[in-house]
């Protein structure tokens, strides 16, 4: 008898720990959610811009990082004109090197060097990059410089690429003729890989050589353009498929004060014209000061289009209305000088759209673009506020619709979703029928699991809204110690079922920041990271991916007791259809740590036998991807049984799933 009771007990205890393998916690005695999905009943059209990116130069996003040059202060512009520069010690009694101002004959580019070397002996100057310079084996690298000599005989200049040690990993001599301004050009290949480089230019005398625009490329950049951009960063933003993008900011776009605004006319054209300027985020964060970040403009307005239509994107450029940032001066211009500013919007419409025979069409034309960008919508302001914004907004409104009546204005709704500053501006700029309005929001994953639903209720006859900058804070907004957690990027998951179940009246949204240099950065959390030579998406990168490349063409409903599910049960859901592949897309979070087991019923749609499951989660809410470990969340694709019109399937703790399924109406 005791044999047989031990028997039973052992038979009990093994059944227990298989259910407890096959069912997670909670899930072997909970009933499954059951959700309605009505593939039928079409809700609205999901906006073809609806998922689309921020670029923001922060964090060296552009020079230091999507911008390939690699010479830092290559025109001597800096505050300190020798920024970014040093003199080997062993060569520094062999020669001198003065900065010459000449702003009164070159005003965009008014410095230059000459250095003198008085005899035989070598003289250098040593550039050490943006943190360093990434450089790989194999990679040629184009040189570049304007030279001209100021001596009978003529200076000889030997370029290298060195290691961390110093040793020459690549170089090319150049040897300048005549005492008129010319570009000069060298290449070589690097023989070894190294994060910390630095260029050397090395003179031989004795002469007189004045320099100015020493520039580095690798050859390799992205579509192999000249001078062009990192492919590795742009292919992230690419596969991303995003529906616009936004540039170039972000509080970039009005400067601390009016004069060192963001001027797009500035940034077109000759690039040894771009007007070197500090960028405003140098010395923001007395915890991450960066006194060496400047703008070169490499990457101009020119480059933002091309870059927009190289990823499939619409370019929503952000111009200043007249207003300098209001955290820092709040600076305006008086009312009756606005013309220029608005004359600026009206150009670059011009300069987007305009018939090669037009003054701005024919410079777009000659630097290489020849058709139209397709502009259709423009920022006025970034994150301004109050009456003075309404009051400079209205002129702007006026004067852009009168000539271009089909673009498409984007308007600030201030840098909160909430307070008087956003209520004052959302009611005032609905009675004005602005057309889409931006709200930023910026706060605790708590904040966008309790919002998700925050748009189910909004006006569908008043103005689009715009959720143009948005990002979940793991410490705290302005806290350098956020990081991409998965809980972050999780809640944002769940905010995004609200965002696309209200595409009638939301029909634009980007995560903010975009890029960071891990050692650059003013400003986290941030989408992408990357250091010289290697980049990763964080989590909240993957989500917006598969939001992105799931977007679909229309909202249809997914209820629970005739309802949308926004929370309920730790669950939140949205679903589309994909008019151009026949398929039902549905979207399922669970921020809770059990599994929750879910039937779908479709009702208006027979679906194939199988679906595609995509699967995005962690074991840990603090989990993260890095340099080292760039895929350690990130998306995993299998396929999944459909028994008739009901999907089943447990949704794991913590994870977001995306389920594709074909269909016949």
């Amino acid at each position: 008898m005791k044999i047989q009771k031990h028997s039973i007990l052992l038979q009990v205890v093994v059944m227990s720990l298989l259910l407890s393998m096959l069912f997670p916690a909670g899930v072997a005695a909970q009933r499954p959610l059951k959700f309605t999905v009505k593939a039928n009943e079409v809700k609205t059209a999901v906006s073809p811009n609806m998922w689309g990116i921020f670029f923001e130069d922060i964090n060296l996003s552009a020079d230091g990082g999507i911008y390939a040059e690699l010479v830092k202060n290559r025109s001597f512009e800096f505050s300190a004109p020798l920024m970014g520069w040093s003199i080997p010690k062993e060569v520094a009694a062999n020669g001198q090197v003065l900065v010459i101002n000449r702003q009164l004959t070159n005003a965009a580019n008014p410095r230059f060097a000459r250095v003198t070397v008085p005899d035989i002996r070598n003289f250098a100057l040593v550039n050490e990059g943006f943190r360093g310079m990434g450089i790989k084996a194999g990679e040629r690298y184009n040189f570049s410089v304007y030279a001209r000599q100021e001596s009978a005989t003529p200076v000889e200049l030997t370029v290298a690429l060195l290691d961390e040690t110093g040793k020459a990993i690549g170089s090319t001599t150049i040897t300048p003729a005549g005492n008129s301004w010319q570009r000069y050009k060298g290449s070589f290949t690097a023989s070894a890989t190294v994060s910390k480089g630095k260029l050397q230019v090395a003179f031989k005398g004795p002469g007189i050589v004045d320099i100015d625009m020493i520039s580095l490329f690798p050859q390799h950049t992205w579509k192999e353009r000249p001078n062009g951009l990192r492919a590795d960063l742009v292919q992230l933003l690419a596969d991303l498929h995003p529906g616009f993008l936004r540039f170039p900011g972000g509080c970039i776009v009005e400067g601390r004060e009016l004069a060192n605004r963001y001027q797009w006319k500035k940034t077109v054209g000759d690039v040894n014209e771009r007007e070197v300027i500090m960028n405003r985020w140098n010395t923001e964060f007395a915890h991450r000061a960066t006194p060496d970040y400047f703008q070169s403009f490499g990457l101009g307005f020119f480059e933002y289009f091309q870059l927009a239509e190289d990823i499939g994107a619409s370019p929503l450029p952000i111009l200043n209305c007249g207003m300098a940032c209001q955290y820092n001066s709040g600076e305006v211009v008086a009312v009756n000088e606005l013309a220029p500013y608005i004359q600026d919007a009206l150009d670059l419409i011009a300069f987007a759209n305009g018939d090669v025979n037009t003054t701005w069409g024919a410079l777009r034309a000659k630097m290489g673009h020849p058709a139209p960008f397709n502009l259709e919508m423009m920022g006025v302001g970034n994150e301004q506020w109050g009456p003075q914004y309404v009051e400079r907004y209205t002129i702007f409104a006026k004067a852009i619709k009168e000539k271009y009546p089909d673009i498409k204005l984007i308007n600030s709704l201030g840098p909160g979703p909430d307070g008087d500053k956003f209520t004052f501006l959302n009611d005032t700029l609905r009675k004005l029928h602005a057309d889409i309005l931006d709200e930023h929001y910026y706060s605790s994953p708590d904040w966008f699991l309790k919002n998700a639903s925050r748009y189910d209720a909004y006006d569908r006859k008043g103005p689009k809204i715009f959720a143009g900058e948005y990002a979940a804070h793991s410490k705290g907004v302005g806290n350098g110690d956020n990081k991409n957690t998965w809980q972050c990027a999780l809640a944002e998951a769940a905010f995004m079922t609200g965002l696309e179940r209200n595409t009638d009246v939301v029909v634009m949204a980007s995560y903010a920041p975009l890029l960071a240099h891990v050692e650059g950065w003013q400003w986290t959390p941030d989408l992408i990271w990357f250091d010289n030579l290697r980049s990763y998406g964080t989590p909240n990168y993957y989500v917006q991916k598969m939001y992105a490349n799931n977007k679909g063409s229309a909202v249809v409903p997914i209820l629970k007791d005739n309802d949308v599910i926004s929370g309920q049960d730790s669950v939140y859901a949205s679903t589309v259809v994909d008019s151009a592949t026949g398929e039902l897309v549905m979207k399922l979070v669970n921020t809770s740590a059990n599994s929750i087991p879910v039937e779908l019923t479709v009702q208006g749609a027979k679906l194939a036998t199988t679906g595609s499951l995509t699967t995005l989660r962690s074991n840990s809410l603090e989990g993260l991807n890095s340099l080292d470990q760039p895929m350690n969340i990130s998306p995993v694709i299998q396929s999944i049984d459909i028994k008739g019109k009901t999907i089943r399937a447990n949704i794991a703790p913590w994870s977001f799933y995306v389920i594709r399924s074909k269909m016949n109406k």
